[in-house]
């Protein structure tokens, strides 16, 4: 197999056709073996009625339905697990992104780069949407040091071992590219064009730019402390104890010295950062425990996938 195309959905029931078709036209112009993996994430649409009718026409479909709305990075975990291709290529459903663009991600690829994600440095979304996004990745770029300028476009190519090595859950595929270059693969970027929405409305809203900002800080711990929690955590209650011990060998002095120090606010400050110091230190221990043990798969709740 040589391409797969992941797809998450969720109530886009009228521009499936449309996008299927000049998906399939793109790669069949291609000569590319390929097959195009939709994730219906809880729709409560005719979306999934919509696909068993497409594949009619287009056996290289497959889709997986879930129960429930599970998010974005359910879906691609999922989708990326059934996913057969040499490349893979994410995409949204709403028409946004230009399947148009396919060849020169492919090109992009084959420069030698591991993922290749797209920019819309033109966008057709409202400012309510744009704001947050520029905010994160600008804050995104800062942090992590990696100069792409639209971290959540969710138009994507990976070449598959980078799918299969990094973990996706959460909102955590906004940071795909900055988990695969932690993992020690290539990252670049694409201008792409971007579309005005032409069916149905925007799913973001406030929960969402909540989420994102609760998984940027996952991100930041993942990728620097996941596997020695204890780094994070002991050095923290390291510098709190040495603090404590500080504030006490220096109350101790003044005991020596005739001075009472017992309704002193530096005597429970003291006992205070020893404590807190302990706590911290305990807690990384805990999570080399956890991490030394835990079961990294995240299973969703399909309800059944279609090949």
């Amino acid at each position: 197999m040589d391409v797969s195309i992941v797809v998450p959905l969720y109530n886009e029931e009228e521009s499936l056709p449309a996008l299927t078709e000049q998906v399939a036209d793109q790669l069949n112009k291609l000569k590319k073996d390929f097959e195009i993996i939709f994730i219906d994430d809880g729709s409560d649409d005719r979306s999934f009625d919509v696909l068993l009718e497409l594949k009619q026409r287009y056996p290289q479909i497959k889709v997986i339905r879930f129960r429930r709305n599970f998010g974005k990075s359910a879906a691609l975990s999922e989708g990326f697990k059934l996913a057969e291709g040499k490349t893979v290529i994410t995409m949204d459903a709403d028409l946004q992104d230009d399947p148009a663009e396919i060849p020169n991600m492919l090109k992009r690829l084959e420069e030698g780069y591991d993922l290749v994600s797209g920019w819309k440095k033109k966008r057709y979304d409202p400012i309510s949407k744009t704001i947050p996004s520029k905010f994160f990745n600008a804050v995104t770029r800062w942090l992590t040091g990696i100069k792409i300028h639209d971290f959540n476009c969710g138009f994507k190519t990976y070449r598959h071992e980078v799918i299969k090595a990094i973990p996706v859950y959460g909102e955590l595929h906004r940071y795909l590219p900055v988990l695969a270059h932690w993992q020690g693969f290539k990252v670049g970027e694409l201008v792409v064009q971007h579309h005005p929405r032409q069916f149905g409305k925007s799913k973001f809203g406030l929960r969402r730019f909540l989420d994102g900002f609760f998984d940027l800080l996952t991100v930041l711990f993942i990728t620097r402390y996941r596997q020695k929690p204890l780094h994070l955590f002991g050095f923290l209650g390291l510098l709190f104890s040495l603090a404590g011990f500080g504030v006490l060998l220096y109350l101790s002095i003044l005991w020596f010295q005739g001075h009472p120090i017992g309704h002193r606010p530096l005597l429970f400050l003291g006992v205070l950062l020893v404590i807190v110091g302990s706590q911290s230190f305990s807690l990384g221990l805990i999570g080399e425990m956890i991490t030394s043990t835990r079961d990294t798969s995240i299973k969703y709740a399909i309800r059944e996938i279609i090949e």
